[in-house]
């Protein structure tokens, strides 16, 4: 079936209004697909409602703030009063801090804690309740590589991070216990060009940014649409979070020291900035800033790995056939060599030689 014959799905994206979530929403767009944009900033909805209806698709946008669950479940009523019963949810809003543990506040780790965990919990309750009834349905968390390898300096971050994988485990082997056909998939992202690092709350004297390499948001995007058509356990994008997860399982130790030594320099420029500098931790960032950052000279707009990931179908079956072919000219050069041998055996045997 083509996209064209594909029929029209409705989507959710949590803080759809910048960054990989605005990406996913055009993404879904492009497709012909109704999107419903979840985020706080009115100016940032109504910029991705304008993408998304430019490529094509159908949006509905509802200003909440994924900490309220009572929102979130008012929210999930009103995208499916206006555009129909949800099929995919993608649960992606966040906030973070950018600071040492030591000098974080109990109202910061609640805050990061309320959004980038709880908030994908509340998401997850309110489509539950909509999607086991009807049987059917995608859930989405979009996770990190520091799901499995925290990094300094983001520890709230990175403890959401690790409570949404647990939290999603658990949830799944729930379904798969109920027989439910309602499925539930993480996509666990690299370093990706988003606005958050001009808006995050630090404490550092330098500019955040995204530890590189760096991927734009549409890479992202695009694992995340072909996750939804066909849902897998888990999405890897990108080569640096494989490389992050696959090292976090055999050399944890040499990544604690690895990382003391590195982690802070790499998530900030030589740019200084003010520790005062307004952020969105507790009220979203004014303006309308789309879904890349400050970093498009060093992002790329394509990963073999993700390719590969989404078409790993094929590559399996073209690798095979390779592999296959390889198999059979060894084989085949190795008995024309055989009958060589005994050709120049028989001849050395008629000719007297012993």
């Amino acid at each position: 079936m083509n996209e064209k014959q594909r029929p029209r799905k409705v989507v959710v994206v949590t803080g759809a209004s910048a960054g990989v979530g605005r990406a996913i929403a055009v993404e879904f767009g492009r497709h012909g697909h109704a999107v419903g944009l979840l985020a706080r900033g009115r100016d940032g909805l109504g910029g991705a409602r304008n993408d998304v209806e430019h490529v094509g698709g159908t949006a509905c946008l509802v200003q909440t703030d994924v900490a309220d669950p009572d929102q979130v479940d008012r929210a999930a009523a009103q995208i499916e009063a206006d555009l129909g019963p949800i099929d995919v949810w993608i649960n992606n809003a966040m906030v973070s801090v950018l600071s040492p543990v030591k000098d974080m506040t109990s109202d910061e780790f609640k805050r990061v804690t309320d959004v980038t965990y709880l908030g994908y919990v509340y998401g997850t309750l309110a489509v539950l309740r909509r999607m086991i009834p009807r049987d059917r349905g995608v859930i989405i968390q979009i996770g990190s590589a520091l799901a499995y390898r925290a990094i300094p300096l983001q520890s709230a971050y990175c403890a959401a991070k690790h409570a949404i994988q647990g939290f999603t485990e658990s949830l799944r082997s729930e379904l798969i216990h109920d027989g439910s056909h309602v499925q539930v998939a993480t996509v666990q992202l690299p370093a990706v060009n988003t606005p958050q690092f001009s808006w995050i709350k630090s404490r550092m004297p330098c500019h955040p940014q995204p530890v590189p390499p760096i991927y734009q948001p549409e890479v992202i995007a695009r694992a995340v649409y072909a996750v939804a058509q066909q849902p897998r356990r888990e999405f890897w994008a990108g080569l640096p979070t494989v490389n992050a997860i696959m090292g976090d399982k055999f050399i944890p130790g040499l990544l604690d020291h690895y990382l003391a030594w590195m982690g802070y320099e790499s998530q900030q420029t030589a740019e200084p900035i003010r520790q005062d500098r307004p952020n969105n931790l507790y009220e979203p960032f004014p303006g309308d800033h789309g879904a890349h950052g400050r970093f498009d000279h060093d992002a790329q707009d394509f990963s073999i790995q993700v390719w590969a990931n989404i078409n790993r179908t094929w590559v399996t079956c073209i690798g095979t056939g390779l592999l296959a072919a390889f198999v059979w000219r060894t084989r085949l050069r190795a008995s024309r060599a055989a009958q060589l041998r005994r050709s120049f055996t028989s001849t050395r045997a008629e000719a007297g030689y012993s």
